[in-house]
């Protein structure tokens, strides 16, 4: 799985696992967060958002289980 640098305040790159359904988000803290059962469409919305930052928290940090990689 490919870590993608995005252009965002707080988010310094993303990653997708598309078998298991796990996003992978890490933080410029250097924190990387694994989000469980993500959909595609998610992680393709998020990657195509005009705020990168203001996507995740509003549709993915508190609408999946997550935890620290």
């Amino acid at each position: 799985m490919q870590m993608i640098p995005v252009s965002s305040a707080n988010i310094h790159s993303i990653g997708y696992d598309q078998t298991l359904n796990k996003l992978y988000i890490q933080f410029h803290t250097g924190v990387t967060y694994i989000y469980f059962e993500v959909p595609s469409h998610v992680h393709v919305d998020l990657m195509r958002a005009g705020s990168i930052g203001g996507y995740h928290a509003d549709f993915i940090k508190h609408n999946y289980r997550y935890q620290p990689a």
